[in-house]
């Protein structure tokens, strides 16, 4: 567990780094700690005993964060995949969980509303070659939100909401929609923060482990 708390104290370092390179502009400071984040969250999932579909989720969020570094055409399609099977991974994961809580009926309407607006909205503004695998891609994060919140409870459901946002902010952007002033770092901030709640929410979900059969006390007289 100390390596554990270790790295997560590595991760959160890099991610105020990041957020201060951006907040200033140094885009070569922002690149060197960007790479950094996933596998420090990786390593730190791991080492508490994470399962390895959460580990592959956050190595594909790595592979689409080193992508979405180059703004080549191909390098954002390359990236948005990556982070599509990472999705897939989380939907797995998460399926594992149990069956989903009494409200899942109600907050799938919710979800699909989101969905729908959002994709209706930002249509006529994306690039042609570019409004199908948005699409897609929104679907499958909006299920893998959807299914974060109904089977692991409020802190993963909050992870998968903050990607929603941050990937939301990301087409905004390519639709050229008006911009926060420094939009790299709500991205950057929403995203963070919602890989590490997924992984929280993920590790908090686990069974307890059985108590040992000597450290239990037979109440029998």
């Amino acid at each position: 567990m100390r390596a554990s708390r270790a790295l997560l104290a590595a991760f959160a370092l890099a991610v105020v780094l990041d957020l201060a390179c951006l907040a200033v502009g140094f885009r070569t400071g922002h690149a060197a700690a960007k790479v950094l984040l996933m596998p420090l969250l990786a390593a730190s999932a791991a080492r508490a005993g994470a399962p390895r579909l959460l580990v592959a989720a956050l190595l594909c969020g790595w592979g689409g964060d080193v992508l979405l570094l180059s703004d080549a055409d191909p390098a954002f399609m390359a990236g948005m995949a990556s982070f599509a099977a990472g999705h897939v991974c989380y939907l797995v994961l998460f399926r594992r969980q149990g069956p989903p809580h009494a409200r899942a009926r109600l907050l799938a309407l919710v979800y699909a509303a989101a969905l729908v607006t959002l994709v209706a909205l930002l249509w006529p503004d994306l690039p042609a070659g570019l409004r199908v695998p948005v699409a897609g891609y929104s679907t499958l994060l909006t299920a893998m939100a959807y299914t974060a919140v109904t089977r692991l409870g409020p802190a993963a459901g909050l992870g998968g909401a903050l990607f929603m946002l941050s990937d939301t902010l990301i087409a905004t952007g390519v639709a050229d929609w008006p911009q926060l002033p420094r939009p790299d770092f709500w991205i950057m901030l929403t995203y963070a923060a919602a890989q590490f709640l997924l992984v929280r929410g993920t590790l908090d979900a686990r069974p307890a482990p059985a108590t040992a059969y000597r450290e239990v006390r037979s109440t029998t007289p």
